[in-house]
């Protein structure tokens, strides 16, 4: 067979670039919604890293070495979409297994927006096989490319042996004028550039173009010296497309070793659109049929046909991205047998990541707590119990947004170690002072399938609320571990004292709220987070000494993992008043209870650590633990009272806040808002005299 001359080579690539073009103008003309003027902009750096250098098996796109590519510019989907359609990218299910079936179909690209499709308005994990991260929010994306990059290099410490180079993947993160101007992508670039992860890639889309106008509006700093600051290798290429000079960019990053790379691409936004390239109406809106028309005879492409994908792109995919990729992993899994035969444990191990489950007797060096008046916090139990539960499970590593002598988050065992540029192997990770990113990039490690946990105080979660959405939208199983949960921070004020945070986690779909009472509460929320596989958790955690409760006078905290029990008065008897509480507040709700006793009113204490969990008990169970019949009922929590009257119901009582806290000692505070034994009593009586007439 004769060789192809460089002319049809080249016809080939840009009768590729074009079909990504087309298609993405197509889909969002069908739609009458989207952005088609940066995927126009993009598609050939997109092309050229796809077919020329991305080390990725659509047949198998979760091989677990493969590159990643995250479209932090989540807008263009279009451009996303096209690719997977093009590159053959087969679907995976819920249990990581490939089902033969194409990701993306063209009547996929089709349905672009529309109900139940595969092509949603943004790219989203776990909906559609071969997207990498869930992005929208501008700087999420390529804040959790830095996880996956610190990631790779971590398994790589941690697992390759000599010969045995299982993991040397590397990161790429298609980002945009936006990325940069939010403040996490901002602590991300930092983090990464401090961390000097040579495996990440930031193509970056210099248009000068934002919704309102010219980026000359808000926007005009110089990227380059900012990146180089921070110590990132940057480098240009003039025009987006020159395919030449794009390659020498990734090859040039390829080479490097020593920090992460920044390549700035300058493209015209709506390439080929004749009236409305280069503006702000290329952004957003469809170009329109008229318009549409025009760009595609500006490339050459028959005006009136409509997601027109000729065959030898198809062709032109299999020759490049699919044999590339299919090559290389068939190579690694050659290389993962052998390495198995003479590391069986460490391949035991990574067979367990990739399907997030645990090794055997995980928790046995995890202890029970004596009973204890006095007791401990909940933050220090929690490191109690996180140090046990690390040294066996290898693959459990995070860390603070520079709190861990605080929230006690270290993993303080031998070898623990600190992940850093001089040791990829240490668990112990150092976000600094910078939430957002801290969360943004622990979701980028629980994507690379390491189990992570990121800690802060619970007042700061504020600063995470983009990233803890992606988290329970991506159906991730991050620990967020919080302490310092209430108004008892005491004299930090008001600032620092959390209200309206527990209700507002557990308000968010598919996030597990975990707030244990005592020190044993905190043992089996460990025993019930570890398991999971697909929700994250926040797991919230006092400052101060929690009494640990007597399990022989009270029930066993193993009610913990169905999100409330019965913790004190007889389960089998109806109760006159139940008093519900978490965390710090059970034992108040006991002493209250012990004092109604005496009294002889009959009351039921029940911890209720987990809403969420609570929730998806059955109705028989729901209606044991809070019988319906008895109205008379207490909550009480140190946080707002939005979400209790659920289950309070309508003749109940919420002792709760109602305002922000104030700056003074802890039982200052307690007396102040109503968080007091007597308070709790009275509210008993009353309801129960009420109930009672």
């Amino acid at each position: 067979m004769a060789a192809r001359t460089d002319e049809a080579t080249e016809r080939d690539t840009w009768r590729s670039v074009n079909t990504l073009r087309t298609l993405a103008m197509d889909a969002v003309q069908a739609a009458n919604s989207g952005h088609p003027g940066t995927a126009m902009a993009l598609a050939p750096v997109a092309y050229t890293l796809w077919q020329k250098f991305l080390r990725f098996d659509p047949e198998l796109p979760i091989w677990a070495n493969r590159d990643r590519f995250v479209l932090s510019v989540g807008h263009a989907s279009a451009l996303l979409y096209g690719l997977l359609h093009l590159s053959g990218v087969k679907a995976v299910n819920a249990d990581y297994e490939s089902v033969g079936e194409p990701a993306v179909t063209l009547d996929d690209i089709k349905a672009f927006r529309k109900l139940d499709s595969k092509t949603p308005g943004h790219p989203e994990y776990r909906w559609t096989s071969g997207v990498e991260a869930t992005t929208g929010p501008l700087g999420t994306g390529i804040a959790t490319s830095v996880g996956m990059a610190m990631a790779e290099q971590w398994l790589a410490a941690t697992y390759n042996r000599l010969g045995y180079d299982l993991f040397d993947y590397d990161v790429y993160a298609l980002c945009g004028d936006g990325d940069l101007m939010e403040g996490v992508g901002a602590e991300a670039a930092s983090l990464a550039g401090h961390q000097r992860l040579g495996n990440l890639c930031w193509l970056y889309d210099s248009n000068d173009i934002t919704i309102e106008g010219s980026t000359e509006l808000a926007f005009t700093e110089d990227v380059a010296t900012r990146f180089t600051g921070l110590g990132w290798a940057v480098e240009h290429v003039a025009d987006a497309n020159d395919l030449g000079a794009l390659e020498r960019a990734l090859e040039a990053f390829r080479a490097r070793t020593d920090r992460p790379t920044l390549i700035i691409v300058r493209t015209v936004i709506g390439f080929g659109a004749p009236n409305k390239q280069g503006t702000a109406s290329a952004h957003g809106e469809p170009l329109g049929v008229d318009e549409v028309r025009a760009a595609k005879a500006s490339y050459g492409w028959p005006e009136d046909a409509q997601f027109l994908v000729p065959d030898e792109v198809y062709a032109d995919f299999e020759q490049g991205v699919r044999a590339r990729g299919a090559r290389l992993r068939r190579e690694w899994e050659a290389l993962f047998g052998r390495y198995s035969g003479e590391h069986p444990d460490l391949a035991d191990q990574l067979n367990r990541i990739q399907k997030r489950t645990l090794p055997d007797g995980w928790d046995e060096l995890v202890e029970e707590f004596p009973a204890d008046a006095k007791g401990l916090s909940g933050r220090d139990a929690s490191g109690k119990v996180l140090n046990a539960v690390a040294q066996r499970v290898p693959w459990l590593l995070g860390g603070s947004s520079d709190l861990a002598p605080s929230n006690k988050s270290r993993l303080t065992f031998d070898g623990a170690g600190d992940f850093g540029p001089d040791d990829r192997a240490g668990r112990n990770l150092h976000f600094g002072v910078r939430e957002h990113a801290a969360a943004a990039v622990t979701n980028g490690l629980a994507l690379s399938k390491v189990r992570a946990y990121q800690a802060g105080f619970l007042i700061f979660s504020d600063f995470q609320r983009g990233a803890l959405r992606l988290s329970a939208l991506m159906e991730l199983p991050v620990i967020h571990l919080y302490t310092h949960d209430s108004i008892g921070v005491g004299e930090d004020g008001p600032t620092h004292q959390p209200v309206e945070h527990l209700a507002s986690l557990r308000a968010m779909p598919g996030m597990i709220d975990m707030r244990p009472a005592d020190a044993n509460e905190v043992v089996e929320a460990w025993r019930t987070i570890m398991p999971i596989r697909h929700e994250p958790v926040a797991l919230v955690l006092s400052r101060q000494p929690l009494p640990t409760l007597d399990r022989t006078r009270y029930a066993s905290a193993a009610g913990v993992a169905k999100g409330a029990y019965v913790l004190a008065g007889d389960p089998g008897a109806t109760p006159d008043v139940i008093l519900i509480a978490t965390g710090s507040e059970v034992s108040l709700a006991v002493a209250a209870h012990e004092q109604l006793t005496g009294e002889g009113i009959a009351s039921r204490v029940v911890s209720m650590p987990s809403m969420a969990l609570f929730d998806q008990q059955s109705q028989e169970y729901r209606e044991q633990v809070i019988p319906p019949a008895v109205t008379a009922r207490v909550v009480v929590e140190q946080g707002s009272s939005f979400g209790w009257h659920r289950w309070v119901g309508p003749a109940g009582r919420v002792i709760a806040m109602s305002t922000f806290g104030s700056s003074a000692p802890l039982k200052d505070l307690q007396t102040k808002f109503g968080f007091t034994p007597e308070a709790v009593t009275a509210a008993a009586r009353e309801l129960v005299r009420g109930s009672a007439g």
